[in-house]
């Protein structure tokens, strides 16, 4: 295995076992595990493994790959702040209050193929999904960036 796989693989294992917050911590992360690697480098990879900061519903963001698993959490308990509702084909994000912004910008960064865009207000968000595409297929889409 070429050492830039080896380096793929425990970047990504790293992002799904810990709250890796920013690069900073990413990078000491990697040097622990025996990589030294540029800033540049580092911000290569995690484009290449599709790694996006997302919110965590602690006022913070973390890194998560696009691909955990998330269909648990396709409609989130209201009780935690937040609610999906669909109108047709559009869907309603409900949120608590100043998190809308954060989360749909998240979602516009991560550029899922099923969403085309999305409108913020301040616990709400108005999201636009692409034709050809599902319910089911949107609310999964949305579930990686709902806490």
């Amino acid at each position: 295995m070429t050492e830039k796989k080896e380096r793929l693989e425990t970047i990504s294992q790293i992002i799904r076992t810990e709250k890796i917050r920013n690069q900073e911590e990413l990078l000491k992360r990697l040097e622990a595990n025996g990589y030294s690697v540029t800033q540049a480098t580092l911000s290569r990879d995690i484009k290449q493994l599709k790694i996006a900061r997302v919110h965590n519903g602690n006022d913070t963001y973390v890194y998560r790959t696009t691909d955990m698993d998330n269909s648990a959490a396709v409609t989130p308990p209201l009780e935690q702040g937040f609610g999906l509702e669909f109108s047709g084909i559009l869907a309603v994000i409900k949120t608590r209050p100043g998190y809308a912004m954060g989360i749909a910008s998240d979602i516009d960064a991560g550029a899922p193929p099923e969403i085309l865009a999305t409108v913020a207000g301040d616990d709400t968000i108005l999201v636009i999904p692409r034709e050809g595409y599902s319910r089911d297929n949107v609310a999964q889409a949305i579930a990686r960036f709902i806490p």
